[in-house]
């Protein structure tokens, strides 16, 4: 089976969901940067950009990430969304960032 979504493969397959094509992103984001160190790599790779372009109907698929604890996704979350409910005395703690995220998402009424 080709790896290109149906819309390029131009079959008459079905277009991936949104939730497919996050997955599909986040799996290749992630194995493309598991050894990257720097943010701004990570951020400016084109997996983790297409991610952001997705926008606001994803927010719930993100926090879902977050609550597993499966990488990085407070900077997609800043990104998408321009707010960032960290306090500055927890930036680089991930556990403490996962929690702002996750009462940020359900004080904004998004169910994951």
């Amino acid at each position: 089976m080709s790896t290109l979504p149906a819309k390029q493969r131009g079959s008459s397959e079905p277009a991936e969901t949104r939730e497919e094509k996050f997955r599909r992103l986040a799996a290749i984001c992630s194995a493309e940067t598991a050894y990257v160190s720097s943010t701004t790599e990570l951020v400016a790779h084109p997996a983790f950009q297409e991610i952001v372009r997705m926008g606001p109907p994803i927010i719930p698929l993100i926090l879902r990430e977050v609550q597993n604890r499966s990488g990085h996704w407070h900077r997609a979350l800043r990104q998408i969304t321009g707010a960032d409910p960290v306090p500055v005395a927890d930036r680089g703690n991930m556990d403490k960032a996962a929690e702002a995220w996750l009462r940020w998402g359900k004080e904004q009424g998004y169910e994951w």
